[in-house]
């Protein structure tokens, strides 16, 4: 085999990382008889982004410090890539909810100010791009925190955006989002996953009129309404936020990770790809990596397959995905590194060189 295979697989979420995954299944094929791979995790926009794009670019990370979701000072990192010119800041490194404890998790004050700063230290050292993965959030503050920390100032019926323009002048924003859900609503970044950040359902109500107060105070100022925005819940609504005051570009994180690596070009030179998470199932077609991946890698005409935790996809949307799956597990446990590497042997010698 001359070309490669190209291994792109998102984390096995709660087990292994991508790039954890992306080494299992690269020591599975060489043993079952494929060589050569190339190793490209991916990444969806949330946590694992940064590290994604930095591997795939031949980035650099930088560390700094910067407020967790309690405004208690933490260290935190953004990426370089580009030789510098973008930047990546993955708003879970300050503002995410891995920061708190069970106990401290607090939806209705917890802010994104740190993830304002890390964009702030990112365009100090010169970048004039930045890509912010919007994913794993502690707060659901509409983006206020991080947008204050670039220079806005609030009051209850006003905006003084004078300073945010001044620091983002000449700047591009784009926010990688993990959802595809709205600001607002039944579905939105409130009444959604509010309760995962510690909201009861009397926050839940306090978070959506603040949430609704923001997006009209938005679209007075900027002209640009965010409430029922498509991606704009995004990490408790920062995409949102970003979206109406900053003039970002929101986009699905999977497919803004895959044209950032270059994927398609590298999927065409490959023999085929093979992807992977940890549990595939109808989630999976609501345009998380593994789905952008396979259907990239079926328009460039290259064969895809998938070594995944757990298979919980039906007949149906298997064909809709057009996926050929290996599962490291049958007995509904957590899929180890052995097991994933294992399986990657299984879809060598069964699949790719039968």
């Amino acid at each position: 085999m001359t070309r490669p295979v190209l291994v792109a697989p998102d984390k096995f979420k709660g087990t292994l990382a991508a790039d954890e995954a992306a080494l299992a299944i690269g020591r599975g094929l060489a043993r079952g008889g494929i060589e050569p791979v190339e190793l490209l995790p991916v990444a969806d926009g949330g946590e694992g982004t940064m590290d994604s794009l930095v591997r795939a670019t031949g980035g650099r990370v930088l560390a700094t410090e910067a407020s967790d979701p309690l405004g208690r000072a933490v260290e935190a990192a953004f990426g370089l890539l580009h030789g510098g010119r973008t930047a990546i800041v993955e708003m879970a490194q300050a503002s995410g909810l891995w920061r708190l404890s069970e106990s401290e998790r607090d939806a209705v004050g917890a802010s994104t100010r740190g993830t304002g700063q890390l964009i702030r230290a990112a365009l100090e050292t010169g970048a004039r791009e930045v890509i912010v993965a919007a994913g794993g959030s502690a707060s659901t503050d509409g983006g206020r925190g991080a947008l204050e920390a670039l220079g806005a100032r609030f009051a209850a019926r006003r905006a003084d955006l004078e300073e945010l323009r001044r620091t983002l002048r000449g700047v591009r924003i784009a926010v990688a989002c993990d959802v595809r859900n709205p600001l607002l609503g039944p579905d939105g970044a409130a009444r959604t996953f509010g309760p995962q950040k510690g909201a009861d359902t009397s926050d839940v109500e306090i978070l959506e009129k603040r949430l609704a107060d923001f997006a009209r105070l938005a679209a007075r100022t900027t002209g640009r309404d965010p409430g029922h925005e498509p991606l704009a819940g995004a990490a408790g609504g920062l995409a949102g936020g970003l979206w109406a005051f900053a003039g970002a570009r929101l986009q699905p994180g999977a497919a803004l990770v895959l044209d950032v690596a270059d994927f398609d070009a590298r999927a065409r030179e490959s023999f085929a790809v093979v992807t992977g998470e940890g549990r595939l199932d109808e989630q999976t077609l609501a345009g998380k990596a593994v789905f952008e991946v396979a259907t990239r890698a079926r328009q460039a005409g290259v064969p895809c397959y998938a070594v995944v935790g757990t298979d919980a996809l039906d007949a149906f949307g298997r064909r809709l995905i057009s996926l050929e799956v290996e599962a490291a597990t049958r007995d509904g446990r957590t899929a180890s590194a052995q097991d994933v590497e294992r399986a990657a042997t299984r879809l060598a010698q069964h699949r790719l060189l039968s």
